[in-house]
């Protein structure tokens, strides 16, 4: 069923829109939102976007201080609050705290995330990538479940990437505990993770009126490839030896603008009424890739499968059971 969803529906925006493009028409406001990493990179552009058509933004914060100067200039109602990724009770803290606002979320989007860092661990040993990008943000969607209910039309964006076409996830050994670490096949098998997270939340919530979706955002320059050299970047194609970026590359790379523009997009747009569990790129859902797609382009068929995402969300109970 997942598989046979991925298909475009000719939403009228196009790779390179712009968030602000997107929600022109949209009024967000009495809208509650919750962006993870939403003060740099696309989740600064997300933040700006939403608040300024209308929504109250909550934004977690794991350097308060940094979140605070970034977001400082943004006009309209956003809060920060408080929350480690990387510290599952910081999590359940943040949550416990919005729950007991009462308020309604009409949105959240898992936005923040790690990419090809060095090998390490959090929580009770889970691999970084996979523990952050996955199991922290299944963690935080769960525990606000309750407030996404009471919006009785909510929306669940989870940002994945082209990188899951690097791999499915690692089903017997998804914390490198005995095979060797690399950090792409670590990265991609997180990305891949987010994607079947979207389609468990959607299988679970469309029949009390939540909505999931996940999302591709572009190739864009932001602080995620904080963990890249300039000559890692290089052999990878993204930029000269000299550290300038190739025409080509220019060409196919966003701006955070244009990256936070499928988030918002798949956040709002009427045109996604009933239907969600897809993975979305170019605002627009995304085709299930054929052997002549592009790497960087399309749906693969293992986050699309309904039977993997409840593997995964089993697994992944397992995994956060005792926290």
């Amino acid at each position: 069923m997942a598989q046979e969803d991925q298909k475009p529906i000719g939403s009228g925006f196009h790779a390179k829109s712009t968030a602000s493009e997107v929600l022109e028409n949209i009024d967000l406001s009495e809208k509650n939102a919750i962006v993870t990493g939403g003060y740099s990179g696309i989740g600064l552009e997300t933040v700006r976007a939403l608040a300024a058509a209308g929504a109250r933004v909550t934004v977690p914060a794991r350097r308060m201080d940094a979140a605070e100067q970034a977001l400082a200039d943004i006009a309209g109602n956003v809060e920060i609050a408080a929350m480690d990724l990387e510290d599952i009770s910081s999590v359940n803290k943040f949550a416990a705290d919005y729950e007991e606002t009462g308020r309604s979320l009409d949105i959240l989007i898992n936005n923040a995330g790690i990419m090809a860092c060095p090998e390490a661990r959090v929580g009770p040993g889970w691999e970084r990538q996979f523990g952050v990008n996955h199991l922290a943000h299944m963690k935080l969607s769960m525990a606000l479940a309750p407030a996404l209910e009471r919006a009785e039309a909510a929306r669940l964006v989870a940002l994945s990437s082209t990188a899951h076409v690097r791999s499915d996830v690692i089903w017997d050994d998804p914390n490198y505990n005995s095979h060797p670490y690399d950090k792409w096949e670590a990265y991609g098998q997180s990305k891949s993770a987010c994607a079947l997270f979207a389609l468990g939340v959607d299988r679970r919530g469309r029949d009390i009126g939540i909505r999931a979706f996940s999302v591709h955002p572009g190739g864009i320059f932001t602080p995620l490839q904080r963990h890249l050299s300039d000559e890692e970047m290089a052999a990878l194609g993204w930029k000269n030896s000299d550290g300038t970026i190739p025409p080509q590359v220019q060409a196919i790379f966003k701006t955070p603008e244009q990256g936070a523009s499928t988030s918002v997009w798949v956040a709002t747009s009427p045109k996604l009424e009933g239907k969600g569990g897809v993975y979305c790129e170019d605002c627009d859902i995304a085709q299930l890739a054929t052997e002549d797609s592009q790497r960087w382009e399309h749906a693969r068929p293992w986050i699309c499968d309904d039977e993997k995402a409840e593997r995964l969300w089993e697994m992944s109970e397992k995994m956060l059971q005792s926290l």
